[in-house]
Order: C-alpha cells, then sequence, then structure tokens
C-alpha cells in the first residue's frame, strides 16, 4: 500500500487506516485477525476514540495485539476525547483523563495522535493548550489533530497551541460530499450547494492538515451503506462499471475516487471483515482517469455548472 505524510509531521501512514468502533463486538482472537490482515496489506494506522464501545473497543484491540506479531513501533495508535453522556468536553482535566483512560485500555506508554471529537460550544483554547503542553512533554500523546471542525475553530485553537494540528476527520464519501459540492458553484444564482464549512477542504491543504474521511461507505448522514442499495441504482451501476474494468471491488473503487483527489486524503475504513479489507486496500492501487471521477460524481446525483 502507498504511504502518506501525515499533517506537517514526519508520520508515514498507509494512505487507508482502520476504524476501530467496531472491534468491541469481537473475540480476541477475531480481532487480532482483523489485525495481523491489516498490517499485512499495509493499513498500519488504527482509529479509535474512548466513547467506542465505551472504552471496550480499545480494550480489545489492546487484548488481541498479544496474539498478533507486531511491535509496538509499526502500530500508529490513534484516539479520539471530547464526547461525554449528553454533552462535549474539551476541559484540560478531561482531556487528560480521558488519554490516561486509553493508554490504560490500550496497553501503551503513548497515543500516536490524539483527536478531538465533536466541537465543544463551550472550549477555553487555553486550557485545551494547557492539555496538549502537558501531554507532550509527559510523552503521553506524539501529535494532535481534530475532528468534524471549520476553520475558524481551527485556527481560535491554534492562536493558542505550541503543537501543530496534523489532522481533521470529516466525513466524506461518495453519496456525502459536501465540502466538494459548493466549489462548483461559485457566484452562481440558485446555486444547487452552498459553502456550509467555511471551505475546510481547502484550507486543509493551505494548511498542510490530512483530512481523515470517515465513513466512506455511507450516505447522508451515516444513514447507510450505499454500495449495492437499490435506492441509489445509477451510481451503483457505475461502481461496477469501473469496477469491472479494473480488476477490483466497488468498495475498493469507492476508496480509489476518495484517494483521487489531490489533498491526499486518508479513508477511515470501518470494516471487521479481514477479507473485505483486503478487496478494499487494493484501491491503493488503483489510479482513476478525471474522467472516471467526474462520472462516478455525477452518477451519484451531483449536477456540474
Amino acid at each position: 500500500m502507498k504511504k502518506i505524510t501525515l499533517g506537517t509531521s514526519n508520520v508515514e501512514a498507509g494512505e487507508i487506516a482502520l476504524g476501530c468502533m467496531r472491534m468491541d463486538k469481537l473475540s480476541k482472537t477475531e480481532a487480532a485477525k482483523v489485525i495481523e490482515n491489516a498490517l499485512e496489506v499495509g493499513v498500519d494506522l488504527f482509529d479509535h476514540a474512548d466513547i467506542y464501545g465505551k472504552g471496550m473497543s480499545e480494550e480489545v484491540f489492546a487484548d488481541a495485539l498479544e496474539f498478533v506479531s507486531a511491535s509496538r513501533d509499526q502500530l500508529i495508535l490513534q484516539t479520539k476525547c471530547g464526547i461525554r453522556n449528553g454533552f462535549f468536553d474539551f476541559s484540560k482535566e478531561h482531556i487528560i483523563d480521558s488519554v490516561e483512560g486509553s493508554l490504560r485500555r490500550l496497553k501503551t506508554d503513548y497515543i500516536d495522535i490524539l483527536l478531538l471529537h465533536r466541537p465543544d460550544a463551550l472550549m477555553e483554547p487555553e486550557e485545551v493548550a494547557e492539555a496538549f503542553t502537558k501531554l507532550k512533554k509527559s510523552g503521553k500523546v506524539q501529535y494532535f489533530g481534530v475532528s468534524n471542525q471549520n476553520p475558524m475553530q481551527i485556527e481560535r485553537l491554534k492562536k493558542y497551541l505550541d503543537q501543530d494540528l496534523i489532522i481533521n476527520q470529516l466525513q466524506l464519501s461518495l453519496m456525502h460530499t459536501p465540502m466538494i459540492d459548493a466549489g462548483f458553484n461559485v457566484n452562481m444564482a440558485n446555486a444547487p450547494a452552498i459553502v456550509r464549512d467555511s471551505n475546510i477542504l481547502d484550507y486543509s491543504q493551505l494548511h498542510q492538515m490530512t483530512v481523515q474521511a470517515w465513513s466512506p461507505f455511507q450516505y447522508g448522514m451515516i444513514e447507510g451503506v450505499f454500495i449495492g442499495n437499490e435506492q441509489y441504482p445509477e451510481v451503483n451501476v457505475k461502481l461496477t462499471e469501473i469496477a469491472e474494468k479494473k480488476g477490483v471491488s466497488e468498495s475498493a473503487i469507492a476508496i480509489a475516487w476518495i484517494l483521487r483527489h489531490p489533498a491526499r486524503m486518508q479513508p477511515v475504513v470501518g470494516s471487521m471483515n479481514p477479507d473485505r479489507l483486503k478487496e478494499i486496500a487494493k484501491a491503493s492501487n488503483v489510479k482513476l482517469t478525471r474522467e472516471e471521477w467526474y462520472e462516478l460524481y455525477r452518477a451519484a446525483g451531483n449536477k456540474l455548472p
């Protein structure tokens, strides 16, 4: 699998990451097979969050590593914090407590990357900065990033930070493209799409933040999988047509569509099926033409000006 450099860091990772949200549903041996298979195909960044399975996903992952022939430095462990029961919390105390909990559950001395999970309207950036500095100096977190944040939220936070924010994790799939749509509809009356995220994709490229695309097979706001879904015949016909031409699965083409973008995004796939992950990983070796990329975009129901 091809590698990408994450943001302004010196961390090189496979260009596809594995989201471990559903790992709490697996046994230790099942999870070990998923991890081993991921590493075999070049997927080495494992995305967690303190809320996944109420912490169980991190625990199962750590227990599974006892059956995996990989050293800690072969793994890039990323976790997220900030979502609590019914509210968001970017307080210094919660960030530090969350990291300590993740370290215990993951049975590791350090987290490679920590992301703030969802924007906290009550964020006091000075507190976040204090938490990040303490975690960095102690060696408990190597790098930092955010998730689901717009440019001004990021700029407000960066004003107080000593560390770069190397990642922004954002929802993107072939059937969920708001951060791409508005770019086609500039200075138009009655435009079919408007800017809702303050040009986060352009901002990320300008500031060398890696966009991690979450839910790359979902439509709407995580309403379901679009591949093979009879509600979306046109996009599925086009996916199958290109998949057969390239000799890969429709899922691989859906990921290749994201990888084709010059932002060098890193899709985060959540499959706990080793065989399916092998098929998805083949996307790294598929280069869609410009025409194929636009054919898929239009087949997803989008119209160009």
